[in-house]
C-alpha cells in the first residue's frame, strides 16, 4: 500500500521491536555422556519444510535433517509427488519411524504456500524449521534479456523466498515457539559471475541476501533465527551437459579447491543454522564455495 503525496508529512510509520527479555536456550545436561551432549547439539526435532526439496540440493538437505534426528518432513516441490516418487520412496525406506510428505507448491502463488504452509500445520501441528531452496537460474546477455524473464527470476528466487517465510513465520509467531528460517542466497549475491552473464540471477539472490537481514531484525522478538547460505558451483543438474564443460573449466581455474562443490557439502551448514547448535546465529550468511570468492 502507497500513501498519497498529499499524505506523506502526516503519517506515522510502524516501527521495528527489539526482544527486550530474550532467554538462551536451556543447558546441554551435564550429567550425560560427552557423545549425548555431542548429538543432543546437533539434534533437530519437531516439523521441517524444504521447498525444492525433490532437487539435488534439497534431497540432500531433507536426507541430513532426518539424520539429525527430524521427526516430521514436509517437502514443497513444483512437480508434485508424481515426478519426485522415487526420491520419496528412499527417502522413507531408510527412515521409516519419520513423516514424510511432499507436496505441490508453486512458491510464487501466495494462495498456494499459504495453504501448503496451513496443511502442514494441521498434519504436524508445529513448524520449527524453514530451508528455501526453490530457484531457477537463467544466463542472458543484459541488452538481449527480455523483461519478462528479469522478472521470472526475481519471482521466483526471491518473492518466492519472501513468500514462505512469511507464511511460515506467521505460524510461528501465533504459536510462540520461534522458530528457524534459513533461505538459500548465492556467491552471485556478492560478486559477479564470469563468464556467463546473469544479471537478473545475481540480483535476486543479493535480494535475498537483504531479506534475511531484514527478517533477521524483524522477527527476533519471535524467537525466529534466520540466516541464509550462499553456495559456490554445485555439482548438479543445472551445472551438467556438454554445454557446459568450458564455464566448469574456468570455474575450477578460478577456485582455490580447484573444484565444484557436492550438495553433501552444504547440509553441515545447514544443520548447524537449524539446531540448537545454531541458537546465538541470526542475520548471518554463511559462503561455502571452496574459497571461489576470495579472488
Amino acid at each position: 500500500m502507497t500513501t498519497d503525496r498529499s499524505e506523506l508529512t502526516s503519517r506515522v510509520i510502524p516501527q521495528m521491536v527489539l526482544n527486550e527479555r530474550p532467554a538462551p536456550p536451556p543447558p546441554l545436561p551435564q550429567d550425560s555422556a560427552p557423545a549425548a551432549r555431542a548429538a543432543a547439539r546437533f539434534a533437530l526435532q519437531g516439523t521441517a519444510i524444504v521447498t525444492g526439496g525433490a532437487g539435488d540440493l534439497g534431497l540432500a538437505t531433507c536426507r541430513a535433517l532426518l539424520e539429525h534426528g527430524l521427526q516430521n518432513l514436509v517437502i514443497f516441490d513444483l512437480h508434485g509427488p508424481e515426478q519426485a516418487d522415487a526420491a520419496m520412496q528412499g527417502l522413507q525406506a531408510d527412515f521409516p519411524q519419520a513423516n514424510i510428505v511432499i507436496l505441490r507448491v508453486d512458491v510464487t502463488n501466495a494462495e498456494m504456500v499459504n495453504s501448503a504452509v496451513a496443511a502442514a500445520v494441521q498434519m504436524y501441528t508445529s513448524i520449527d524449521i524453514l530451508i528455501c531452496l526453490a530457484g531457477i537460474v537463467s544466463t542472458v546477455h543484459a541488452a538481449e534479456l527480455p523483461p519478462e524473464t528479469f522478472r521470472k527470476v526475481l519471482d521466483v528466487n526471491t518473492t518466492g523466498s519472501f513468500l514462505c517465510a512469511q507464511a511460515v513465520a506467521k505460524f510461528m509467531i501465533r504459536s510462540g515457539k520461534g522458530g528457524s528460517i534459513i533461505l538459500v542466497a548465492s556467491i552471485s549475491a556478492h560478486r559477479v559471475n564470469f563468464p556467463q552473464p546473469q544479471v537478473h540471477y545475481n540480483v535476486a539472490k543479493a535480494g535475498v541476501l537483504a531479506m534475511k537481514s531484514s527478517l533477521a531484525a524483524e522477527w527476533a522478538r519471535y524467537g525466529i533465527r534466520v540466516n541464509s547460505i550462499s553456495p559456490g558451483y554445485m555439482n548438479t543438474i543445472l551445472n551438467e551437459g556438454d554445454g557446459l564443460e568450458e564455464c566448469r573449466k574456468i570455474w575450477a581455474s578460478r577456485n582455490p579447491m580447484g573444484r565444484m562443490g557436492e550438495p553433501d557439502e552444504l547440509t553441515g551448514i545447514i544443520v548447524l543454522l537449524a539446531s540448537r547448535a545454531g541458537s546465538y546465529i541470526t542475520g548471518a550468511d554463511f559462503i561455502v564455495d571452496g574459497g571461489q570468492s576470495v579472488f
